[in-house]
C-alpha cells in the first residue's frame, strides 16, 4: 500500500516562500540598524566639532589642503601695544567725623536748667549748649562786688589822710615818720582794692564757665545730657561735635596698596544703603601697619552730606596713579604653579610660552608690567589648548573687539567663501 506524503504550506511548517520573506525582513532590519548607528555617530562627531569651535572661537579648525595642515590650527592673536592705564584701588572702611570734639563741663557744674540743642543740629563757636543753675554763684558775685567797693572806700580815705598830713608837715605838726606810716596805709588800701577786684573777676569767670558752650562750629553728633541732671567736671562727655561737619572714611588697605597711594589723591566713596557716590581725597596715610592684620589705614576726607553718617560702612575707589604698559584681555593671560604666562607666536608661527608679571586689573583687561613690550603677537584665546612649540596659523584681530583687522578681512572673507563652495 502506497502512501503519498507531502508538506502543505498551511500545516504550520516553513514553506520556501515564508523562509524567503523572513530573510528579507532580517536584512531590512539590519540595514535600519546600520543607518541608526551611522546617524548617531554623525551626531556625536557634530557635537564634538561644535564644542571645539565654541571653545576656540573657530580658530582651531584645520585647513583643507596640505599647506594649511602644515601651518596648524587657526589662532587669533593680538599686538596690544602700550596703553596709559589709570590705577584704582578698592577698599572698605568705617565713616567717622574727621575732627571729633568731645564737649564736657569746664567749671564746677551743677543742676542742668535747659539744653537748647539736640543731635543733628548745627552750632556756632561759643554757642550755649547747656545752661546750669547759677543762683548761688550770682550771690557770690554780688558779695565780691561789694567787697570791691569797700576796698575802694578804704583806699580813698587813706589817700585823703595822706594828703592832709603832707600839708601839715611843712608847719612842723606832723613828723616824717607819720608821713611814712600814712603812705604805707594808703598803699595797702590800694592793694586791697586790686585783690577784691581780682576775686570779683574770678567769680564772674567761674560763673560764665557754668554754661557749656561749643568750642567750635560744627554738627552735633551726640547728646548725653538732659534737664534736671547734676553734672560736674567728672561727668564725662555731654556732646560730640564734628568740627565743621567734615567727615572721613577710614579705609583699610594692604601693605602693597598703601605704598601705591599718597595724600592728595582723589577717591570715590559709596556708603552702604545708598547709590549716591561722594567724592573726597586722601588726607592722611598711616605711617604704621597692623602687625596682625597686615593692613594700614588711609583716611579719606569728605565734605558734609546728609548721606554720610559716622559709624556707617562704605566702599572707596581710590585713584592710584597711572601706568604705561601693555593691556591684555583676561582670556590671553594664563596661570599655573609657575605663575602667570602668555603664549607668544614667533616668526616661525610657533607658540612660545612667555612668563609675565601682571599689574592693575581694570574693566578693560589686565596690565602687564613685566615680560612684554607690546609688539608681540599674543594668543587671544584657546591658549589652554596649546602646547609650547606647536605650529599654528595666526590670525590678527583687534584687541578691543576681537574682530579681524582690516588687512586680513578680505582674506578671511575669501576663505569663508571657499569653505562654503
Amino acid at each position: 500500500m502506497n502512501y503519498e506524503s507531502s508538506v502543505r504550506s498551511d500545516s504550520g511548517g516553513f514553506s520556501s516562500d515564508k523562509l524567503a520573506s523572513y530573510q528579507h525582513e532580517s536584512e531590512g532590519g539590519g540595514r535600519k540598524r546600520l543607518i541608526v548607528i551611522s546617524l548617531i555617530l554623525a551626531a556625536l562627531i557634530a557635537l564634538i566639532a561644535v564644542a571645539y569651535f565654541a571653545v576656540t572661537g573657530g580658530e582651531g579648525a584645520a585647513a583643507g589642503d596640505d599647506d594649511r595642515n602644515d601651518q596648524g590650527a587657526a589662532i587669533s592673536v593680538i599686538s596690544p601695544g602700550n596703553a596709559t592705564i589709570e590705577g584704582e584701588i578698592v577698599a572698605t572702611g568705617t565713616l567717622a567725623a574727621r575732627r571729633e570734639l568731645p564737649v564736657g563741663v569746664a567749671g564746677e557744674g551743677g543742676r542742668v536748667v535747659s539744653v537748647p540743642v539736640d543731635a543733628g543740629d548745627w552750632v556756632g563757636q561759643g554757642q550755649v549748649l547747656v545752661v546750669i543753675d547759677r543762683s548761688v554763684q550770682n550771690q557770690q558775685i554780688s558779695s565780691s562786688a561789694a567787697q570791691v567797693e569797700v576796698a575802694k572806700a578804704d583806699a580813698r580815705l587813706a589817700q585823703s589822710n595822706l594828703d592832709r598830713s603832707l600839708q601839715l608837715v611843712e608847719r612842723g605838726f606832723i613828723s616824717q615818720a607819720d608821713i611814712d606810716r600814712l603812705t604805707a596805709t594808703r598803699d595797702a588800701a590800694d592793694a586791697r582794692v586790686k585783690v577784691a577786684e581780682s576775686q570779683f573777676r574770678e567769680l564772674r569767670a567761674r560763673n560764665n564757665r557754668l554754661s557749656v558752650v561749643a568750642p567750635s562750629a560744627g554738627l552735633v553728633l551726640e547728646r548725653n545730657v538732659e534737664p534736671g541732671q547734676i553734672v560736674s567736671a567728672g561727668s564725662g562727655s555731654l556732646f560730640r561735635i564734628a568740627k565743621g561737619g567734615e567727615m572721613e572714611l577710614m579705609a583699610q588697605l594692604s601693605e602693597a596698596d598703601l605704598a601705591s597711594i599718597s595724600p592728595g589723591v582723589s577717591a570715590e566713596v559709596l556708603p552702604v544703603g545708598t547709590d549716591k557716590t561722594f567724592v573726597g581725597q586722601v588726607w592722611q596715610v598711616a605711617p604704621t601697619i597692623d602687625a596682625r592684620s597686615r593692613q594700614g589705614m588711609a583716611r579719606i576726607a569728605l565734605p558734609y552730606a546728609p548721606g554720610l553718617r559716622p559709624g556707617g560702612f562704605a566702599q572707596a575707589v581710590i585713584k592710584s596713579g597711572t601706568v604705561v604698559a601693555p593691556m591684555l584681555p583676561e582670556s590671553a593671560v594664563l596661570s599655573d604653579e609657575q605663575g602667570a604666562f602668555v603664549y607668544v607666536i614667533d616668526e616661525e608661527n610657533k607658540a612660545v610660552r612667555r612668563s609675565v608679571t601682571t599689574g592693575i586689573v581694570t574693566e578693560n583687561g589686565i596690565a602687564i608690567v613685566e615680560g612684554l613690550d607690546g609688539s608681540e603677537s599674543i594668543v587671544l584665546r584657546a591658549g589652554g589648548f596649546l602646547t609650547e612649540g606647536e605650529s599654528v596659523n595666526p590670525k590678527k584681530v583687534d584687541a578691543a573687539t576681537g574682530a579681524p583687522q582690516e588687512e586680513e578681512a578680505e582674506a578671511v572673507e575669501q576663505e569663508s567663501e571657499e569653505n562654503e563652495s
